[in-house]
């Protein structure tokens, strides 16, 4: 006897194929379509919802191409923005809110540097205001994946020195942040990596520097994360101007080796690996490892614009 099959209007299929057909249909549905196949391409995306968060922070959402796909963003890493502005081609980097964990969609909570509003930066960020002007089914270039870093789990951090280096395996128990405004994007993609997976066991601990109180972005996801995982993240705030007679708050002053020691210095003195992230620093690209008491100007903590 031959082997065994059954016919479908025309077509004689064995068990075994029919078998194997029905794997890889479902085998392709559980695999999501990546947006950023590759680093060097600029994905154009669409502005498709828009939050105000505050008086000058939004949440922007862009559509992927399809409601299957994912960004395809490596935990740690960021993408980079690119217009034409008044003629020139500005870029930015961002680092969103969202993760692999979504599809259809990725979110960026985006600070607004209006112009008059700094007296150092008269005109404003540019990238911010032209997003801000941007209406519901715009759309705006992506590129990436991009950075230095990339968080596999389980503390363990691919570090690569630079563009070219391959990278070095650091696997920690504890890790120190330290974030300014803006800064807080890629230190929150972070420690939602760790604190989602019950698992890992790394412990953050996280110094979040900003101007006053109203302009600390994300508060409520981050003491949601705090409260929730109180053992493996720990949350402090240092402000310029902090509320007058507040006691428990934000404390007042740069950022500063002093303030470390005041703030949290058990936690961060023993920390081997430390992430710094402000505008010059680059999103989760400025850091640094070893005690942080011997720190040395690590970059500005202000925000991007």
């Amino acid at each position: 006897r031959g082997p065994l099959s059954f016919q479908l209007g025309h077509v004689v299929l064995s068990p075994v194929w029919f078998l194997y057909s029905l794997l890889m249909k479902l085998f392709q549905r559980s695999t999501p379509a990546i947006t950023l196949e590759s680093p060097d391409v600029k994905y154009p995306l669409r502005l498709i919802d828009r939050e105000i968060i505050s008086h000058d922070t939004r949440r922007f959402r862009f559509a992927l191409p399809s409601p299957q796909h994912i960004l395809g963003l490596p935990v740690g890493q960021h993408i980079y923005l690119s217009a034409r502005i008044d003629g020139n081609l500005v870029i930015r980097p961002y680092t969103p809110v969202s993760s692999d964990d979504d599809k259809g969609f990725v979110d960026l909570v985006i600070k607004v540097y209006f112009k008059d509003t700094h007296p150092k930066f008269p005109a404003g960020g540019k990238m911010s205001q032209y997003l801000e002007s941007m209406q519901i089914g715009d759309t705006i270039e992506f590129r990436g994946p991009n950075g230095l870093l990339v968080y596999q789990g389980k503390g363990k951090f691919a570090i690569r020195p630079d563009k070219k280096s391959n990278p070095i395996i650091k696997t920690v128990k504890s890790v120190g942040m330290i974030a300014g405004g803006t800064g807080i994007t890629p230190m929150l993609q972070v420690i939602r990596a760790i604190m989602k997976d019950p698992d890992d066991h790394t412990v953050c601990h996280l110094l979040f520097a900003n101007q006053t109180e109203k302009d600390i972005l994300l508060r409520p996801e981050l003491e949601e994360l705090r409260n929730e995982h109180s053992s493996r993240f720990k949350l402090w705030y240092t402000l310029d101007r902090a509320p007058e007679g507040e006691r428990g708050g934000p404390r007042a002053g740069w950022v500063s080796g002093a303030s470390l020691q005041l703030i949290c210095a058990r936690p961060f003195a023993a920390l081997s690996l430390c992430t710094i992230c402000g505008t010059q620093c680059g999103p989760v690209g400025g850091r640094w490892c070893g005690p942080v008491s011997q720190m040395r100007n690590k970059g500005s903590l202000m925000p991007h614009s």
